[in-house]
């Protein structure tokens, strides 16, 4: 990325930063917001948003949704469903089934 592709941005919260695309997120603010722990930690900051945007904020609540419904959120991809799987595993729980 050269200089003449990055825009310089100033978030609400006043953190400046750069984008080259039209994504409005703040580095920052997200790197401050992601979860130290928790099934969400595990997450890609993008499947992490969309599952929130959802109201899927606890591995009960992802347990009333199939593989299939997830891969449906848009911003969650295949690559998440190994490691969602797992957290739930751990708590006896699984996904619904198709």
């Amino acid at each position: 990325m050269t200089d003449s592709e990055a825009n310089i941005r100033t978030c609400e919260n006043g953190h400046t930063f750069e984008k080259s695309s039209d994504c409005p997120t703040c580095p920052v603010c997200e790197a401050e917001r992601s979860p130290e722990t928790g099934f969400l930690s595990t997450l890609s900051s993008p499947a992490r948003r969309a599952l929130e945007h959802e109201g899927i904020k606890t591995l009960g609540k992802l347990s009333q949704y199939t593989e299939t419904d997830i891969l449906d959120i848009h911003g969650v991809g295949p690559a998440s469903i190994p490691t969602l799987r797992t957290a739930l595993e751990e708590q006896g729980l699984e996904f619904e089934k198709e």
